[in-house]
């Protein structure tokens, strides 16, 4: 089942299988999203929790017992239950129960939430700690949007616009995990112009994030600006030759190489006290405008 959302600017679709977003419309009826085409990859926006990208051997600690738990979590598998609907938005709820238990043993309510006023989609997920102990948990999104965009500029003319100058280095995964290494940013200035190559070895993973807000798109033509207040790290990522682009606002990330703790001591990970909710949220907003 799958749920339609609408303003006169923005049309959304939202799937109850992960509460993902799976199709994005401008005015024109343009399609902005990833199809999910299986040739490349079948995801198209999926909500990651409680865990961003793979833990070291697929198991996390807590307290000295192991739970297996896979990369990016369970809640992009999992069937929401449909909460609330309305002309422009509506809300998805996810609750712990036995099977979630065995992978992540933490009481939790993950209510998802989607509401389009004007031109912007605004993503709220907020975390819930329904148990009686701190919960360490991440949470992140992954749209993946067309590219190119479906406004006539050649793929190679894309790029995006960093809110600020992005000089630190970058990580990238080794088999999953964030590398030890760091290599030069690819970002000159506030401008990195997308090309295959910087691709062939995984992501690009920001996890010293200056910006808090990115502008998708080719100097001609309509753009995507995505904006993540409150979250910390950047993944961009796609497969070389595949019609999408995805920017990945995480609050955390995966484990970095050779760590070996509690998963509450994972680089990235927050703590959320008994009774507490914790948000994460991000906003797409579409523009007429070129970069």
């Amino acid at each position: 089942m799958s749920v339609n959302i609408s303003s006169p600017h923005l049309q959304a679709q939202v799937s109850e299988k992960g509460a993902e977003l799976v199709r994005l419309q401008d005015v024109h009826g343009k399609d902005l999203l990833w199809d999910g085409d299986p040739a490349f990859w079948t995801g198209r926006s999926p909500l990651l929790f409680p865990v961003v990208g793979r833990v070291r051997n697929d198991r996390i600690r807590v307290d000295g017992s192991e739970y297996g738990l896979p990369k990016h979590g369970f809640a992009r598998t999992s069937l929401f239950e449909v909460r609330e609907v309305e002309a422009s938005q509506c809300r998805f709820g996810l609750t712990s129960d036995k099977t979630t238990l065995q992978q992540y043993p933490f009481p939790f309510e993950l209510d998802v939430s989607y509401r389009i006023k004007d031109a912007t989609l605004t993503i709220t997920a907020a975390v819930n700690n329904a148990g009686p102990s701190v919960m360490p948990v991440s949470f992140g999104f992954h749209p993946a949007f067309r590219w190119p965009l479906p406004y006539g500029a050649p793929r190679e003319a894309h790029a995006i616009r960093f809110e600020r100058e992005e000089t630190a280095p970058i990580r990238r995964p080794v088999d999953g995990l964030i590398s030890r290494d760091v290599e030069a940013s690819p970002v000159q200035g506030r401008m990195l112009r997308l090309q295959d190559r910087y691709f062939e070895t995984d992501a690009l993973v920001f996890d010293r994030l200056e910006s808090r807000s990115v502008t998708y798109g080719a100097p001609a033509g309509g753009s995507i600006q995505v904006d993540f207040p409150d979250m910390p790290h950047l993944g961009i990522w796609t497969k070389p030759g595949a019609g999408f682009i995805c920017i990945e606002p995480w609050q955390g990330h995966a484990d970095p190489e050779g760590f070996d703790g509690e998963f509450a001591a994972k680089p990235g990970v927050v703590l959320v006290r008994p009774g507490e909710t914790r948000n994460f949220a991000m906003a797409i907003t579409i523009s007429s405008a070129g970069l």
